[in-house]
């Protein structure tokens, strides 16, 4: 399985951006697909997740409100929308899958990753 993130750049603070994550060689209902960030410096930490059906998700306390996953398994994508950005959202973003049944927000629980895609979010 591969993944691919995209959507990431440079914003304003108070700006929206989606990043989308497509799976490759394989099927993304067979995953739970989470998004990870690292800012530089810092360790990767968790952001959201969603379950296979999509109908249970979880969001890290620093997004909550602000961020919303959801995914289409028909076109084997997981989008993150991001809105109310700021400075402290700057970081390089991850998508990853997990062959667990439950939502998770570790990330050596997660099988697969993609190369991540930069957010950069300017006060």
């Amino acid at each position: 399985v591969q993944l691919q993130a995209s959507g990431g750049g440079l914003v304003q603070a108070g700006d929206s951006l989606r990043l989308s994550c497509a799976v490759f060689g394989g099927f993304s209902r067979n995953y739970v697909m989470g998004w990870f960030r690292q800012a530089q410096g810092k360790e990767r930490e968790f952001v959201a997740a969603i379950r296979r059906s999509g109908h249970i998700t979880n969001y890290a306390d620093s997004v909550t409100g602000r961020f919303t996953i959801s995914r289409d398994n028909s076109k084997n994508t997981v989008s993150l929308q991001m809105n109310s950005l700021n400075p402290e959202d700057t970081a390089v973003y991850y998508c990853a899958a997990s062959r667990s049944t439950v939502v998770l927000s570790t990330t050596s629980q997660y099988d697969y990753w993609g190369p991540g895609t930069e957010v950069t979010v300017s006060s």
